[in-house]
């Protein structure tokens, strides 16, 4: 397992789909996981310590483990199937419960739980960066810094590019879950 570290969500153009791009610490693999808007500004929220008057889901979710008495102690992104990326949170140092890797990586950020990857995962999605290609990243850290959560929030009724693509939270039924895809061509 290799740790990785958030470097943020940005907007994909032409599609204006949400990615989250993740890192390898000490490596040179970034692994970009595209995202629903809900997720992304639940990400961005998270990274900019944005705390709503009400806690949102994630909030919640970290609430309910704290008071319970359990701990988050890691998040695994395990799986790239059919350009669907599953994870698993890990609480108490064994329980092991499938969730969403969008979900995962924002709990993950209000409770300061290390996000690990599968090396084999980071073999099969995981894109090198060379460096010539530093300044490119350096813009993307720059955008970053001034991206807001508002930028992935949407108009009421407006549908969400890929919306419905997919769940690898392992069977849930809700429905209403988008799915977050791998790699594409373009």
């Amino acid at each position: 397992m290799r740790e990785l570290d958030v470097l943020g969500v940005r907007v994909e153009m032409p599609t204006n789909q949400p990615i989250v791009l993740l890192r390898e610490r000490d490596g040179e693999r970034y692994l970009p996981i595209w995202i629903g808007a809900a997720e992304a500004t639940a990400i961005a929220y998270a990274q900019q310590g944005v705390v709503p008057p009400r806690p949102l889901t994630h909030d919640l979710l970290k609430n309910v483990i704290d008071d319970l008495g359990h701990t988050l102690s890691e998040v695994r992104i395990v799986a790239l199937k059919e350009g669907v990326f599953y994870a698993s949170l890990i609480f108490d140092g064994s329980l092991e419960v499938s969730a969403r890797s969008s979900d995962a990586i924002a709990l993950a950020l209000r409770t300061g739980t290390s996000i690990m990857a599968e090396e084999s995962l980071l073999d099969e999605a995981g894109v090198a960066i060379a460096q010539d290609e530093d300044d490119e990243v350096e813009r993307f850290r720059e955008f970053l810094d001034h991206v807001s959560a508002e930028d992935f929030q949407q108009e009421a009724g407006e549908a969400a590019e890929g919306e419905g693509t997919g769940d690898e939270a392992g069977g849930e039924a809700e429905g209403e879950d988008e799915g977050e895809g791998g790699p594409r061509a373009s």
